[in-house]
C-alpha cells in the first residue's frame, strides 16, 4: 500500500527547546492513523509541519507525495486541518462558514454551492444552515469545523484533537463521520489523549516530551508490552498500593476504584508475594490476579520507560 505521509528524522525547534525530536513516521494511504500522547507530547507541531504551515527544523516530511519545505502551498491545498482551537466565525451562519472555507480552496461558485449542500447533509447541519455559528452547540460546532475541513474534498485529513470535551453521544457522532471519510479513500491522521478513541485507529503512534515512544496497531501494542499486568482486588485500597509499591519486583501500581494494576516486568510468583505483604499487613485481599494489558497500560508503560527529552506541543 502506498503512503500517503512519511517523516525522516523530523524535528522542530523553538530557541533552546525541542519541541519535536527525530520523529520517523509512515501512514498508509486511506487508514485512520492515530496520534496519542498527553498535552504538550508534540502532537500539535507535528501536524503543523505536515499541513504545511511550520518549517522543519531538520529532516524532511513527505505529504501526498510532496515535501513540506518546497511545496507547502499545494500540500495545503490537498489536506483538511481541523485545529485544536475552533477556527469558525460566529458571527457567520453555518453555511456562510462552508462558503468561506470553499472560497478559501479556490472553487468556482458552481462548485462551492455544490460542495456547501453536500457537505451540510453529511455532517447532519442542513436544517440549520441559516442559523449563527455562535448559537450551536458545542459538539455542532465541532461536526461544523469537521465540514470545513472536508468541504474540498481533501485527500488526507488531519484533525487535531477534533472530540475534545464533547460529550459521548458528540464523539460517536464525530468517529461515525470520520469512518465516512475514511471509507472514501481518505486518509486521516487524527490526535488525541482519549486512550478509548485510540482503540478506533488501525494504527498508533504514542507520543511523549516531542518523541515517538511507540507504534503499532492497538493489537500489536497491546501484544508487545514489556511489563506483565495484575489486577489487584483489596481493601483498603490506598493503604493496599502503599504496601504493593514497596515490592520488589513492581514497577507501577495504579488505582482504579477499589482495584489496583500492578506492572511488573517479572513472571510468575509476584501473585503470592502480593498477597503475602498484603496478609501481612492486615490488608484484605479478594483476588490477585494476572490480567490483558490495555492500551491505557501500553501507554503507562511507554512514558515510564521512556528516555526523557525536551517537551513537546
Amino acid at each position: 500500500m502506498s503512503l500517503a505521509i512519511e517523516t525522516t528524522n523530523l524535528t522542530r525547534r523553538f530557541g533552546a527547546m525541542t519541541a519535536v525530536s527525530g520523529l520517523n513516521l509512515s501512514v498508509r494511504t486511506g487508514e485512520i492513523f492515530g496520534f496519542l500522547g498527553p498535552n504538550g507530547a508534540g502532537k500539535t507541531t507535528t501536524i503543523r509541519m505536515l499541513c504545511g504551515l511550520l518549517l522543519p527544523s531538520e529532516g524532511t516530511a513527505c505529504v501526498a507525495g510532496m515535501d513540506v519545505s518546497r511545496d507547502a502551498e499545494a500540500i495545503k491545498r490537498r489536506v483538511g486541518y481541523m485545529s485544536q482551537r475552533f477556527s469558525l466565525y460566529g458571527d457567520l451562519t453555518v453555511e456562510e462558514n462552508l462558503d468561506f472555507f470553499a472560497g478559501v480552496y479556490h472553487l468556482s461558485a458552481r462548485e462551492r454551492r455544490q460542495a456547501v449542500t453536500g457537505t451540510l447533509e453529511r455532517i447532519g447541519l442542513l436544517d440549520r444552515r441559516l442559523m449563527l455559528t455562535d448559537h450551536l452547540s458545542g459538539g455542532l460546532k465541532q461536526r461544523l469545523a469537521l465540514g470545513c475541513a472536508l468541504v474540498h474534498s481533501p485527500a488526507i485529513l488531519f484533525l487535531d484533537e477534533p472530540t475534545a470535551g464533547a460529550d459521548p453521544l458528540s464523539r460517536q457522532q464525530m468517529w461515525d463521520l470520520l469512518y465516512l471519510a475514511a471509507g472514501e479513500g481518505r486518509t486521516i491522521l487524527v490526535t488525541t489523549h482519549y486512550v478509548e478513541e485510540a482503540e478506533r485507529c488501525q494504527t498508533i503512534a504514542f507520543m511523549h516530551r516531542g518523541r515517538l515512544i511507540g507504534s503499532g496497531s492497538p493489537e500489536q501494542c497491546r501484544a508487545e508490552m514489556a511489563e506483565a499486568v495484575l489486577e489487584v482486588d483489596a481493601v483498603p485500597v490506598m493503604p493496599a498500593a502503599a504496601v504493593v509499591r514497596g515490592i520488589e519486583g513492581v514497577a507501577g501500581v495504579s488505582v482504579y476504584g477499589h482495584t489496583l494494576r500492578v506492572f511488573s516486568p517479572m513472571g510468575g510468583g509476584l501473585d503470592r508475594q502480593i498477597q503475602a505483604a498484603l496478609t501481612g499487613a492486615g490488608i484484605q485481599v479478594r483476588t490477585v490476579r494476572a490480567v490483558a494489558p490495555t492500551l491505557e497500560d501500553v501507554f503507562l508503560v511507554l512514558t515510564r520507560t521512556a528516555p526523557e527529552g525536551d517537551v513537546g506541543s
